[in-house]
């Protein structure tokens, strides 16, 4: 699990409560047909809306498993909110009271780097790494086509290649899902400067770059590589 995020200022009523359990239980039997999906429960005041969106490369069985313990996880960390938000590698879920789809939210984020540094050309390292990113945010943002999704690699050197993945969620207007992204791929330089990799999450959209694979289908030339190196986690908050 990445991180997840649980709203103290809106606590969950009795009355809400049915509709949280409806509306995980619509995402999780809608999310594997399609990856994603939208699900409402109620009105008014008690009514509830989630989001669930698997990251579009993952099969469709891990995007279920992942929904499914997305669910769950996100009833134990947050059992008195009516606003949470959870995140995994493979997926996203979120409900709230306010009716929060399409509408970009890039408030709340969880930040990850590599503690370990760039070796070699360390400017010639990030110039390979911004172009890679420009081009996976411009394949995420050719909605409806992409999905929401943009990934790809470039070799840094015969023994270092960069991959690359930026997402956003499909309830998004093209304009609104590159806003977000840039604002992710924007706190590169802020939070991970030289490091070697690097992922910022958000609820409306996530963007990541690293030194081995972690996207697929695997890269065949490095697929034996591992995640090396420890992570650091930083929270942002509105």
């Amino acid at each position: 699990m990445i991180g997840d995020y649980c709203n103290n200022d809106k606590r969950l009523t009795n009355a809400q409560k049915s509709n949280v359990d409806g509306v995980l239980a619509q995402l999780v039997a809608k999310a594997p047909l399609d990856g994603f999906a939208t699900a409402s429960s109620g009105s008014g005041a008690n009514g509830v809306y989630g989001l669930v969106q698997c990251r579009q490369d993952v099969s469709t069985e891990d995007c279920s498993t992942c929904t499914q313990d997305a669910a769950k996880e996100i009833q134990k960390r947050c059992p008195d909110q009516v606003d949470a938000r959870i995140w995994y590698d493979y997926c996203f879920l979120r409900y709230d009271t306010d009716n929060f789809i399409g509408k970009l939210d890039a408030g709340y984020g969880i930040i990850y780097y590599n503690v370990e540094n760039i070796t070699g050309d360390v400017e010639s390292f990030k110039k390979k790494e911004r172009d890679l990113m420009n081009r996976v945010e411009k394949q995420a943002i050719a909605l409806p086509m992409s999905r929401g999704l943009g990934k790809d690699k470039t070799d840094f050197s015969p023994f270092v290649t960069i991959y690359g993945l930026a997402q956003c969620t499909r309830d998004l207007s093209k304009l609104s899902c590159a806003r977000c992204l840039a604002i992710a791929i924007g706190n590169f330089p802020k939070y991970c400067q030289n490091s070697k990799g690097c992922q910022v999450n958000y609820s409306s959209c996530r963007a990541r770059y690293e030194t081995y694979p972690f996207f697929f289908p695997l890269d065949p030339k490095h697929k034996a590589l591992a995640a090396k190196g420890s992570t650091l986690r930083v929270l942002l908050y509105p």
